[in-house]
């Protein structure tokens, strides 16, 4: 491999480089093909996709002055593909043969381009002659290395140093299909937030810092712990001895940024030993074991957990279908349950969608451990449990979550001084009678004002909106505390008080502006009082769509993209457009629910929660349902009556403007009815 062959580029990375977007690329390359320095040609296909020369491409940016960054010749190593494949050679044989030279590279401080093939297996030698992390790669390269070791340099000077090379490699396991690497991968604010609660823990431990991974080819976390814990006092790292690919790019990757790592022995079975304090961080599945079932988590983390002692804490991130959602096999369901028996989970925090690259739409959590309780009696151990899978990650999220799981290692009486933002106790007991282990938070309004506030409020509102036709609103100051009543979607569905419908999928050009049954998608339900309404004929319904079904009086329908949104159809008869849905109370047994009630509470919602089987809707105590919807149903009359005022008010104020403006109307004195005679129009 020369190191021509080993650069190249595609379009999207042209655009990277000279910072723009990806279509100015094409017009470029349209425009420029007549001219006197066309856009240069490709060099190489891979499938369709066509690759191109770096250096040509650098030239052409040079010459023609395109772009936004005047460095680009410069940088252009650093956008360019991973070094493509060969008969004998395979696409992660090259990133390991290149992420070893940069590892070199790094622990030598030279540059490598000048070094024959026998100098290269010995600087490797000297700097891994236990061959754990680098040797057996750069002896791979056979008689390319020396090509592929100035392809390194040039990478390495144009991502500024070695460690931002390596990281630009690793970057490109997604484009590459590198599915061991990709298929584990987290976001930033993951893995910061795994590293945060790590160095937190390992704080309130004193002495030395140590922190270890014992999973197969894990790095991005130990990564992580190393960039939060910075360099206020002296840390040591341990990572699993997996002389597998993925263990030992781990090893390379820490290297590579000067970290000197220790290894901990991994039995076949899994089984490891650790003495002393020590705060472990682990992802499951790893990239060393990057296809596990819910039972193979499980029995990893059991093997984590048998080993820890009272000195030791653990944090670990996996699927929350595994660590808390409600188990879909009875077997997960029990080794869970055992591992909770233990005692040493303290902390159990459900966290957003979209934190593993690879499957955006998989929820993660984490499991906290730390001493155990198993020496209390049943009723007095407890557990943390957090939910924020409807938060964004941002800074104080992130601090105030660490704060709690910090809590969470104390005695009962530290806990219970603790304010927490966002965790709450849970008996152990319950936890483990409870099929999901983080129920969802209980509803909440913004600044929702106490009994006492609200009762006053309302009756000074009351006073205000009064008048012959609406008698005043009177309301006394309860004790009676019904947010614990609050229950999800699904557990209502599975209580049957519940029914959810599917939406409609009808064609756009079925629908008209005029007559038939009102059609209710998302777009009716985000601006109810502004959105243009749709019909659909009733005979066309049934013809197209024989399998459809109607709305009935007091159905809710939602729907949760771009944010949740729900009203309540009080007359029926509409058809529900697919993405929208619909709840239905069942009228014999509602338990508790009222429909403006539970469109009230969806409304309420979080942009970013999607989930709606887990939202939670509020019930309402059977002698108030009545009262309630017969308040509301005239209160939501009242409303509709003031936006009718409201838009006579408009249309008044835009006649009199334009009519005046015009000349076409003249205002009058009331007090006189005479206007100026200097004024001309119609009055």
């Amino acid at each position: 491999m020369s190191q021509t062959e080993a650069m190249l580029m595609t379009l999207s990375d042209v655009a990277a480089l000279a910072q723009v977007q990806r279509p100015v690329v094409s017009m470029w390359r349209k425009r420029s093909s007549g001219s006197l320095h066309p856009f240069p040609n490709p060099v190489a296909l891979k499938g369709r996709l066509e690759l191109f020369d770096p250096d040509h491409i650098a030239a052409w940016l040079t010459d023609t002055g395109r772009g936004n960054n005047r460095e680009a010749a410069n940088d252009v190593a650093a956008f360019t593909r991973m070094p493509g494949t060969t008969a004998d050679r395979t696409g992660e044989n090259t990133l390991d043969t290149l992420t070893a030279l940069l590892t070199l590279k790094a622990m030598t401080g030279n540059s490598l381009a000048q070094l024959s093939t026998e100098e290269l297996l010995d600087a490797a030698d000297e700097c891994d002659p236990d061959d754990t992390f680098l040797y057996s790669e750069i002896e791979a390269g056979g008689t390319s290395i020396t090509s592929t070791a100035a392809y390194a340099d040039r990478l390495a000077d144009s991502a500024y140093n070695d460690a931002a090379a390596f990281e630009h490699l690793l970057a490109g396991r997604f484009r590459e299909g590198l599915k061991e690497y990709s298929a584990t991968a987290l976001t930033d604010s993951a893995v910061e937030l795994v590293a945060s609660a790590a160095v937190e823990l390992a704080a309130t431990l004193g002495g030395n810092r140590v922190f270890a991974d014992s999973t197969r080819g894990g790095s991005d976390l130990l990564l992580g712990v190393v960039h939060a814990a910075g360099e206020a006092a002296p840390a040591t790292f341990l990572t699993a001895d997996d002389d597998g690919g993925s263990g030992r790019l781990a090893r390379r990757r820490l290297r590579v940024h000067g970290v000197d790592c220790g290894q901990i022995h991994l039995d076949p079975s899994g089984e490891f030993a650790v003495q002393g304090p020590v705060v472990h961080v682990a992802q499951y599945p790893s990239p060393g074991e990057s296809v596990m079932n819910g039972i193979q988590i499980l029995e990893t983390v059991e093997q984590l957990l048998l080993q820890m002692d009272d000195q030791q804490r653990a944090v670990i991130i996996a699927p929350a279908r595994v660590l808390c959602d409600s188990p879909m096999d009875v077997g997960l369901a029990a080794l869970r349950g055992d591992l909770l028996r233990i005692g040493r989970v303290r902390a159990i925090v459900r966290l957003p969608q979209g934190l593993l690259r690879a499957k955006p739409r998989e929820a993660q959590a984490l499991w906290v451990m730390g001493p155990s309780l198993a020496d209390n009696p049943s009723a007095g151990r407890w557990t943390m449990v957090a939910d924020v899978s409807t938060q964004d990650l941002t800074e104080d999220v992130k601090q105030d979550l660490v704060s709690d799981v910090i809590a969470s290692m104390g005695t009962g009486a530290m806990v219970r001084a603790h304010a927490f933002r966002f965790a709450r106790l849970m008996p152990t007991q319950q936890l483990l009678a409870s099929k999901s282990l983080v129920p969802a938070p209980p509803h909440s309004s913004v600044g929702m004002p106490t009994g006492a506030e609200a009762a006053l409020r309302v009756e000074e509102l009351g006073r205000l909106l009064h008048s012959g036709a609406s008698p005043a609103l009177q309301v006394v100051t309860t004790h009676n505390n019904m947010a614990n009543q609050a229950a999800s979607i699904q557990r209502l569905m599975t209580y049957g008080t519940l029914k959810h419908i599917k939406g409609n999928r009808v064609a756009e050009a079925d629908l008209n502006p005029q007559k038939g049954a009102r059609a209710l998608g998302p777009a009716d339900l985000l601006d109810p009082h502004n959105a243009p309404h749709r019909y659909i004929g009733l005979m066309d319904l049934a013809a197209n769509y024989p399998a459809s079904r109607l709305t009935q009086p007091g159905d809710v329908v939602f729907c949760t993209s771009p944010r949740p949104a729900a009203t309540v159809d009080a007359h029926g008869g509409s058809v529900v457009i697919f993405p929208a849905k619909v709840l239905r109370v069942d009228a014999a047994d509602p338990g508790g629910l009222l429909p403006c009630v539970v469109a009230s509470d969806i409304n309420s919602i979080s942009p970013t929660d999607k989930v709606w089987r887990r939202w939670r809707l509020r019930r309402v105590p059977e002698v108030q349902r009545g009262k309630l919807g017969d308040t509301l149903d005239r209160l939501q009359h009242e409303q509709e009556q003031a936006r009718q005022r409201l838009r006579q008010l408009q249309e008044v104020a835009t006649l009199i403007t334009d009519g005046v403006a015009s000349g076409s109307l003249t205002l009058i004195d009331p007090n006189t009815n005479l206007a100026d005679p200097q004024t001309k129009g119609t009055q």
